[in-house]
């Protein structure tokens, strides 16, 4: 299966010499079970989360023994661009939780084309639904936004059917004209611009174990 990650029991070890063999330490936790350290193969990592996606269910197996897993944090070398530590959560399947998905802004807005901005005031909701109906993003088309037009939340929840845990009046994106954006004070994205923490998912304890 293309969700299978193969990983190991770890004991306390050398962890740049685990990463320099092409490893990533990591520790899975959740579901009434402590917390256990553990290693997978850096490859095999990358390709089943481009397989299942940010917010996927990974079957999780620790040298036989197999988890219903999220990848609930990482952290990465931002020199190198490379994972170094991962933290999977066991999930209940049957269980609703909360989550974080991203949001994209699709299409050319009408009113950038007038000579608006396009303003993305959050990139990323909080959400509540079982774990195999939880998305890996929204994709909010701002096609048809006019200079002074904005898309709330209540926008994304009518078209996708989910339960988003924020006020429905608040305004994801907007196209402002170009005098009121030079008002604005400093800060905020344009254009869809993307957090730094961008893939950051749920809250949860990381720390190399």
């Amino acid at each position: 299966m293309s969700n299978v990650l193969a990983a190991k029991e770890r004991e306390k070890t050398n962890l740049k010499h685990l990463r320099d063999s092409g490893d990533i330490p990591a520790i899975v936790y959740g579901n009434k079970n402590t917390s256990t350290a553990i290693s997978v193969s850096n490859g095999d990592f990358q390709r089943v989360i481009k397989e299942v996606g940010r917010n996927g269910i990974i079957s999780l197996d620790v040298q036989g023994k197999k988890h219903d897993v999220m990848l609930s944090d990482f952290q990465k070398d931002p020199l190198k661009n490379e994972i170094y530590h991962a933290d999977f959560l066991i999930v209940n399947m049957s269980e609703e939780r909360q989550a974080q998905v991203r949001i994209n802004l699709v299409g050319d807005s009408k009113g950038v084309k007038d000579g608006g901005v396009l303003q993305q005031s959050i990139h990323e909701v909080t959400v509540t639904a079982k774990p195999n109906d939880i998305p890996e993003s929204f994709n909010v088309d701002v096609t048809n936004l006019d200079v002074g037009d904005t898309v709330t939340i209540a926008d994304v929840k009518n078209a996708n059917g989910i339960t988003i845990d924020q006020d429905e009046e608040e305004v994801i994106a907007s196209v402002l004209a170009p005098r009121q954006e030079e008002e604005i004070s400093t800060g905020e994205q344009q254009d869809g611009g993307t957090p730094v923490n961008e893939e950051g998912r749920e809250t949860s304890p990381s720390s190399e174990s």
